[in-house]
């Protein structure tokens, strides 16, 4: 019988094997590290895109909250002007009283009476006058409460005056202006 010798083959084969299994693996070896730098050149990449728009939306926020800022600062404005043009439509609208309360006020003095002093505080007047007698007092009175133009007249106290007569009295009296309704008043 021949003899064959099959380990000379046998390691060519293992060598053959072990050297496409070494060049397999140097590929997987490659491969893997071709797909790390890959993935982390992906998370890289979606990080510095990230911080991007991240970087974007701070610089809008700050923009928005500068123009949320200047609208309060508006809005302000805007309410301080409101509340002056109010107050300049009550000065404008209540203009013409003081003239008709002076008027009021001269139609409603009786004959033998005069003021010494009128103060005015809102809507309240008070006067100190001289008159030639208590009755001329209680006229202006009667007068005042019959006027649409006052209300709630209030004498606090009558002296006498020697100075302007005999008879002669010194008063301080108050009452309310109120103005009448549009219907009364004409």
């Amino acid at each position: 019988m021949a003899t064959i010798n099959l380990l000379p083959w046998r390691e060519e084969r293992r060598q053959l094997i072990k050297q496409q299994f070494l060049v397999v693996l140097g590929g997987v070896a490659v491969l893997a590290v071709l797909l790390v730098v890959l993935a982390m050149s992906i998370v890289n990449s979606a990080i510095s895109h990230q911080e991007a728009r991240n970087a974007y939306l701070q610089g809008h926020i700050k923009k928005i909250n500068k123009e949320v800022a200047e609208i309060k600062n508006l809005e302000k404005r805007r309410q301080q002007l409101l509340d002056r043009m109010t107050i300049i439509q009550d000065l404008q609208g209540t203009r013409p009283l003081i003239v008709r309360v002076f008027d009021e006020m001269v139609r409603t003095l009786p004959d033998g009476l005069f003021y010494t002093s009128v103060n005015r505080r809102n809507s309240r007047i008070q006067i100190q006058g001289v008159a030639e007698s208590n009755n001329r007092v209680s006229s202006l009175m009667r007068k005042l409460d019959a006027s649409p133009w006052f209300t709630d007249p209030n004498l606090t106290a009558v002296s006498a005056a020697s100075a302007y007569g005999e008879q002669a009295s010194s008063f301080k009296m108050s009452y309310k202006i109120s103005a009448p309704a549009p219907d009364e008043e004409k």
